[in-house]
């Protein structure tokens, strides 16, 4: 039976200068819908190594179902610090295991299985997690739902691979910035919502996602538009805010709610999500109750 949702990409340690959070963002997204009541997965790769450990034994405790493979390269971990509005900037290590996940039978029985995945570029910077990522999205149903989360981070992407991700798409989630820098190298020139209107009809999206911090989100298809501000709220940080957005959101559309409450509910929760520490916490039962 497809109900499974997987998370698929990075899995790493986010390293603060006080402590270190589980994170990367499919990983966040899984843990995430898992939270709402779905089948959550993280499908990765970790290095055999003391922090590989420590991420199966917080996944366990977390009770969230991963498929996660161990490879000879390193634990990812990234280095994060964090200004003064709580917006956080990151230190990417290279050549760790969730570069190099590798394409296995297990894998390809759980993309025809899975409902929706969520994906997005930085895991595909390297060729071997490029091709296990591009491998699983051909083995799931054509009905299934495939949500690129676009998450551009330093020059960890191609327009090849961009371009390429957005054709096997059905939902793209994007933010105030990375429309500018795909703009670019698209070589479009028009305003950001022109931009995603593009966007949505270019590649066939049944949903475009725009969120602009501060300045609020929009959710676009090709015969409904809905904006909603953000809520003023006092911020801890903002890392994986996006990451529960697009899982909130996913969680109410696939529970049949219309297109304004899924947004509603995706702001709620990635403005509670802002409030706390880290990528993961726990989301508030008011949150959940409409998921019981």
């Amino acid at each position: 039976m497809k109900n499974k949702i997987i998370g698929l990409g990075e899995i790493l340690w986010d390293v603060f200068p006080e402590r270190k959070i589980l994170g990367g963002a499919p990983a966040n997204f899984a843990y995430h819908i898992s939270q709402f009541g779905f089948n959550g997965y993280t499908v990765s790769a970790i290095g055999n190594d003391s922090l590989g450990k420590e991420i199966l034994d917080n996944l366990e405790k977390k009770q969230l179902n991963y498929l996660i493979e161990k490879t000879d390269f390193p634990t990812g971990t990234v280095k994060v610090s964090v200004d003064n509005w709580g917006v956080p900037q990151y230190e990417i290590c290279e050549g760790v295991a969730w570069d190099n996940i590798p394409f296995t039978s297990r894998m390809a029985n759980l993309a025809k299985e899975a409902q929706a995945v969520c994906f997005g570029s930085l895991a595909q910077r390297n060729r071997l997690s490029r091709a296990t990522i591009n491998a699983f999205l051909d083995a799931m149903s054509e009905d299934s739902i495939k949500i690129f989360d676009i998450n551009l981070r330093q020059n960890y992407y191609t327009r090849e691979i961009i371009e390429n991700s957005l054709q096997k798409a059905t939902i793209l989630k994007i933010n105030d910035e990375e429309v500018v820098k795909i703009a670019k190298l698209l070589k479009w020139e028009a305003s950001e919502k022109d931009i995603c209107k593009h966007l949505l009809n270019n590649y066939n999206l049944d949903i475009l996602i725009l969120t602009k911090g501060t300045e609020g989100s929009w959710v676009l298809t090709p015969k409904e538009e809905s904006f909603l501000p953000t809520p003023k709220i006092t911020i801890a940080d903002t890392v994986g805010a996006g990451d529960s957005f697009t899982a909130a959101f996913i969680a109410s559309h696939l529970h049949g709610r219309c297109l304004v409450a899924s947004h509603q509910l995706a702001v709620e929760v990635s403005a509670y999500v802002c409030q706390q520490h880290g990528a993961m916490p726990k989301l508030a039962d008011a949150h959940l109750e409409l998921f019981r």
